[in-house]
């Protein structure tokens, strides 16, 4: 049955369930009874009262009328109530989940680079910075103040820091009997930290207290850019990097942690959200039982061997030598970073490399973005 009002300008599709509007625009009942916008259905605060539970399987509309200032008033089968949208609210798209990415390599980034105290006393610069962060995943920091635990501070001017088993911050610096490869003077190869946790701390920053005489240059990889080009070259080995889950795992005295997920994470449209990349911590696959099965794990390791290859070529790392008062911050599910290895302190020379880090997340990032373009946006 399809009812028509032709002074309303509206359709009531009565077998589809759902209402067309003049512009060809569809809306379902229910998703339409589920925005409405009035007191009853709608706190002052912007979240929704009504209950979707309590909406009626046969709901229906009794009435449906669009004036001239286009405001739509429905009149619903479910206890009469009456709701009242602007055409525009309802046609407006939702907001992007997330800034689209832009893709990088060494030859075509420019690093978004901000200075300590400009951040700090004007919110256009904070807001910019974390807008390239967004896009590039990865930024820079110039000038922050050499004391300790200020990387923890700095994570603090736009979100809230991550605390682990690491504490709330850590030093990055060569230890005797370390339980950690970082706390070396070992060079390390691109890599995402900490993908034996579920959920992986999705920001981490890095500031130099103290740089080495020689070595420790840190680099820095677009792991979406790497699974692009091993999605091109190998298909059939990508699909089984973003589907078959990997297994990492941490152990010292005092902690045990362990995850399981695909390499790379995709999105519903197939687009990359994320990827979780190191080998250090990475646990050995059982073997196959049957010939598919080892084809699979045949092609996978063709994949991730391809993977790996392409995080040492010089092409794709963008390279630099932090000195103190530096800080870079990466996208922890995207940029991949690592470092040659340096010279430890010796009782000839007294050079040492000495980082302190801390771990946050993105959405306190973007939160502070979008105030910040909110406020921006008032102003004008």
């Amino acid at each position: 049955m399809l009812s028509s009002d032709p002074i309303a300008g509206v359709t009531i599709d009565v077998a589809r369930r759902r209402l067309v509007l003049p512009d060809g625009t569809r809306a379902p009942f229910t998703w339409l009874r589920d925005r409405c916008p009035c007191g009853e259905c709608r706190h002052a605060s912007g979240q929704r009262l009504y209950d979707p539970a309590t909406m009626p399987p046969d709901l229906n509309i009794l009435d449906a009328v669009l004036d001239a200032s286009d405001h739509l008033t429905v009149t619903w089968s479910e206890n009469n109530h009456r709701s009242t949208y602007r055409l525009e609210s309802l046609r407006a798209a939702p907001a992007p989940a997330r800034t689209a990415p832009t893709l990088w390599d060494a030859a075509t980034v420019v690093a978004p680079v901000a200075q300590y105290d400009d951040i700090t006393r004007h919110p256009a610069a904070m807001a910019e910075w974390l807008a390239g962060i967004d896009r590039l995943g990865f930024g820079m920091l110039r000038r922050v103040p050499v004391a300790d635990g200020e990387v923890a501070r700095v994570a603090e001017l736009f979100g809230h820091v991550r605390v682990t088993n690491y504490g709330r911050f850590f030093d990055v610096r060569s230890i005797a009997e370390p339980s950690n490869l970082a706390n070396t003077s070992l060079g390390l190869a691109a890599h995402t930290d900490n993908p034996y946790r579920d959920p992986v701390p999705s920001l981490q920053l890095l500031h130099c207290l103290q740089s080495s005489i020689s070595g420790g240059e840190n680099l820095l990889v677009d792991g979406f850019q790497v699974a692009a080009e091993v999605r091109a070259a190998l298909p059939a080995g990508f699909a089984l990097l973003s589907s078959r889950p990997v297994s990492f795992a941490y152990l010292d005295d005092t902690t045990e942690l362990r995850a399981s997920a695909p390499l790379v994470e995709l999105l519903p449209d197939g687009s990359v959200r994320a990827v979780r990349c190191n080998s250090r911590s990475m646990q050995p696959s059982a073997l196959p039982h049957d010939d598919l099965q080892a084809d699979d794990l045949t092609a996978w390791y063709d994949a991730y061997l391809l993977f790996t290859r392409l995080l040492t070529e010089p092409r794709l790392q963008y390279r630099l030598r932090l000195d103190p008062g530096d800080l870079f911050i990466v996208d922890n599910r995207r940029v991949l970073h690592g470092r040659t290895a340096f010279a430890a302190s010796t009782a000839a020379s007294v050079g040492t490399r000495h980082l302190q880090g801390c771990y946050a997340d993105i959405d306190g990032l973007r939160s502070t973005h979008a105030v910040l373009g909110r406020a921006r946006d008032g102003e004008r």
